[in-house]
């Protein structure tokens, strides 16, 4: 099914924009943007995979990653072809690197907004979570989801690489309850350059602060990689700038790297670079740090006022959940979490 996308513009005689992403693809008839997913059709931008989810599961909402969000609730994870990154490592590339008449994946002839919140309510989810590809590749079928499961009383998520453009980030407002960002390598310019074929993740910055403006619940994860996106110092620039404008509670993930795709010839992220990025952030003043893909520990949270244990996890599974509400128990603290 063909839809007409929203976030273009016409330009020099028959070219449209794109500005769904950072790209901002400039496409003539019939071109297809950086994604492989929206194209111009006679002067109009379309989604060539509305209606076309390539994967739909049901995930414990941990493994997004979000832990401060809904707890040990559960979610329908969709997904579709597309992506606005090239991400050398993508373990979801034969996902992000589909051609659109491939967008349909392993669900058939597609599924219909309807029916995807129908699906959720009939798996006992919660709510609806778009990830696996970047979704803001496919806004307007997320966005129709989001309307239908709002009405159905379930909660929408993101899990995003950030490269949205601010129009596309306010056409989220009131329909996304929670983002997880996906930062790479702490947001290097050089890694960024050669492994993900973006000139820089500045953008990223710009889409939290809208999202946090739409009181859009952030999280944040930082992805590891050995030897060409470790450094201790990049990440202290991004962990000082996530503390100082979103704040010190924002849970902040760092995420083991493995090899995957077109990056087969590094090593797993080891427990002692991961666990140095865990003291670092939590040397400068962040509450909630985790550590994520690598069985290391510091799956648990804990007040930011006492220490008490506030959730013990197994990984992704909630194995004891001690709040009342999202009050502490032990000091009557509000806790930074979404319930």
């Amino acid at each position: 099914m063909m839809m007409e996308g929203i976030l273009y513009r016409q330009t020099d005689g028959s070219k449209v924009t794109c500005d769904i992403c950072n790209r901002r693809c400039s496409l003539g008839d019939g071109q297809t943007g950086f994604c492989k997913v929206r194209k111009n059709v006679n002067g109009k931008i379309c989604s060539t995979v509305y209606g076309k989810p390539y994967a739909v599961n049901v995930d414990p909402i941990e493994k997004k990653p979000l832990f401060h969000f809904n707890p040990g609730s559960k979610v329908l994870s969709i997904g579709t072809a597309g992506c606005s990154f090239n991400c050398q490592y993508c373990q979801n590339w034969d996902m992000s690197r589909a051609e659109a008449q491939e967008g349909e994946g392993e669900t058939g002839n597609g599924i219909s907004p309807s029916g995807i919140v129908r699906m959720a309510k009939e798996a006992g989810a919660q709510g609806i979570s778009y990830t696996y590809n970047e979704p803001s590749v496919f806004l307007e079928y997320a966005l129709d989801i989001a309307r239908l499961a709002h009405k159905a009383g379930l909660f929408n998520t993101f899990v995003t690489n950030g490269y949205m453009t601010i129009e596309a980030a306010m056409e989220t407002k009131g329909l996304i309850d929670a983002a997880t960002i996906d930062f790479k390598a702490s947001a290097n310019r050089g890694f960024a350059r050669k492994y993900i074929s973006i000139p820089s993740e500045e953008p990223i910055f710009e889409t939290i602060l809208k999202l946090k403006k739409n009181n859009t619940f952030i999280e944040i994860t930082d992805l590891i990689v050995p030897e060409v996106g470790d450094s201790i110092d990049d990440a202290k620039k991004l962990i000082i700038w996530i503390k100082n404008n979103i704040g010190n509670e924002t849970p902040l993930h760092f995420l083991a790297f493995h090899p995957d795709y077109k990056m087969l010839d590094l090593p797993n992220t080891s427990r002692k670079t991961l666990e140095e990025h865990y003291l670092l952030a939590k040397s400068l003043g962040m509450k909630h740090v985790y550590v994520g893909n690598a069985n290391a520990g510091h799956d648990d949270t804990h007040c930011a006022n006492c220490n008490a244990l506030l959730i013990k996890r197994n990984v992704f599974n909630v194995l004891m959940n001690n709040m009342i509400e999202n009050i502490c128990p032990k000091c009557g603290a509000e806790a930074n979490i979404k319930v």
